[in-house]
């Protein structure tokens, strides 16, 4: 059974997800297919920062800062890799 998709910002640090849906919409949108976060694409959640907010995620082998209201608006679903 599938589990239900969570937002990018509650994957706990060192786990992986697979993006499902695209919430942004316009511009941000635009910005997060420029970025490379597509329906499919394994994400790594790989740090925080000391207050919390941004969070580096690697995706296609490149790291990326997201805001949790940026990364809010990217669903995903864990995986094991």
């Amino acid at each position: 059974m599938k589990e239900k998709p969570i937002p990018l910002h509650m994957l706990s640090i060192g786990s992986f997800g697979r993006i499902t849906e695209l919430t942004a919409h316009n511009n941000s949108r635009r910005r997060m297919l420029d970025l490379g976060f597509i329906n499919n694409t394994v994400v790594e959640a790989l740090r925080r920062s000391p207050s919390g907010d941004p969070t580096a995620y690697q995706i296609r082998g490149v790291v990326i800062a997201l805001r949790s209201e940026e990364a809010s608006n990217i669903l995903v679903e864990n995986v094991l890799v």
